[in-house]
């Protein structure tokens, strides 16, 4: 099946923070074929694919371990967060694979650690970037659980303007993590470009797609839930597919002088 793909008015221009990257309109139907074409790439590396999903499996059994001696279940809101924080840099290593793919290349599980070492100043500013934003979360989760009336009722009534507070303080910031870092690492892994130039592209392709990546976004939201609600476990297919299926999200949505045929 052909896609076409139009251009449209960027949502941001060059400016003295950075270059921006041209990105293409996308159609609704875009992040599920995103997920097919990861699904292939799942199929045709078999092995770095289990090797990045135990490690994308074992991060939160680690996160969740911690929790577990704090003896307070009021952190595990956070720890879901600063797990959603650093996937997108988890994830280098499988962009490398499909890149691999493209090129008609084999990829091998060295070659995809390598990858963080293309650009690897940006990319640890990268890094860097998502560790800050996390210890701000943390600050201000604990901030709100410092509000928390030290008695509860039953009916947890009381904690009802609290758990709303620390939901939607967690669900700005998720959305403000997904605008920066939606294309930022696979523009890094690719190019040769800063960090700036990576973040505002990505900004600019999801707020001039805003739809369609409200789709992207809840697919990614709604994996994630199912990896908590089965211990983790499904995180060994599902994070390795949403990772592989970002890297296809970002060929088709910024723009680039290759071709790319969608079939």
């Amino acid at each position: 099946m052909s896609h076409t793909m139009r251009k449209e008015e960027n949502a941001l221009h060059d400016n003295e923070l950075g270059r921006v990257i041209p990105c293409n309109a996308l159609d609704w139907s875009d992040p599920f074929n995103w997920l097919r074409l990861g699904l292939m790439d799942m199929t045709k590396a078999p092995l770095v694919t289990l090797f990045y999903g135990i490690i994308f499996t074992l991060v939160p059994i680690g996160i969740m371990y911690l929790v577990s001696l704090t003896e307070n279940h009021l952190v595990i809101a956070p720890a879901i967060v600063c797990f959603m924080l650093i996937g997108p840099f988890l994830a280098a290593g499988l962009y490398d694979v499909s890149w691999e793919f493209e090129k008609g290349h084999k990829p091998s599980l060295w070659h995809s650690i390598k990858a963080m070492h293309r650009n690897s100043v940006h990319e640890w500013a990268f890094a860097i970037l998502l560790l800050v934003i996390m210890i701000f979360w943390l600050r201000i989760a604990s901030l709100i659980h410092a509000l928390y009336p030290p008695y509860v009722s039953d009916d947890f009534s009381e904690l009802l303007p609290f758990l709303a507070l620390g939901t939607g303080v967690g669900a700005l910031l998720s959305a403000f993590v997904f605008t920066i870092s939606a294309f930022t690492q696979p523009i890094l892994v690719e190019r040769k470009v800063d960090l700036m130039t990576a973040v505002l592209t990505s900004v600019n392709a999801v707020w001039s797609n805003k739809g369609v990546m409200m789709v992207w976004a809840g697919i990614i939201g709604v994996g994630v839930v199912i990896g908590f609600l089965t211990q983790f476990i499904a995180f060994l297919v599902i994070m390795p597919l949403l990772a592989f299926a970002t890297w296809h999200g970002y060929i088709a949505t910024v723009t680039t002088k290759r071709k790319r045929k969608f079939e």
